[in-house]
């Protein structure tokens, strides 16, 4: 899937080839969702493992760190709230600011890691957490990491098909 502003114009594409990749990524994203309701995944949370494989690099190895840092993302979602409400009874409501300026340090500080620093896979997962409202526990980890892997696939597999198809038609 390419960014917006490759228009068939800007491409040098057909209209054709251009009408024939969004169908390869609409069709991707439609099976994706279908497969998420189907195993009774929330079907935003699977976009959010689409949006995480493309938003650095698209090789299948870019795919999985994005998706391992959105994996940590969550995981550190779920450390966070329960630190919120440790520390809520004794810093009110500092305690929300002073959580999230730990977390984003942390967060901020794992782009200098060589492989896994892809901050905004790591605010993805972060947003997935606290945006699904689900208790901090093994099955929540599990059912928004299904999500989301289900996500990265279908990225990956609509950018993989869309490599095959012709550059001009």
């Amino acid at each position: 899937m390419s960014h917006p502003a490759n228009t068939p114009v800007r491409t040098g594409q057909s209209k054709l080839m251009f009408t024939l990749f969004t169908v390869v990524a609409a069709a991707t994203a439609a099976l994706a969702a279908g497969s998420s309701l189907l195993l009774t995944l929330p079907v935003w949370a699977m976009f959010v493992g689409w949006v995480a494989f493309f938003s650095r690099g698209l090789t299948l190895r870019d795919g999985l760190v994005n998706f391992g840092c959105v994996l940590m993302g969550i995981a550190f979602g779920m450390g966070a709230a329960p630190s919120i409400g440790a520390l809520a009874p004794s810093l009110g409501l500092f305690a929300l600011p002073l959580v999230v300026f730990v977390v984003a340090m942390i967060v901020v500080s794992l782009r200098g890691l060589k492989v896994m620093n892809n901050i905004v896979a790591y605010f993805l997962g972060l947003i997935a957490y606290f945006a699904s409202h689900l208790e901090p526990s093994l099955e929540s980890f599990t059912e928004l990491g299904a999500a989301g892997a289900i996500g990265s696939f279908a990225g990956w597999l609509s950018h993989a098909v869309q490599q095959h198809l012709p550059r001009r038609a």
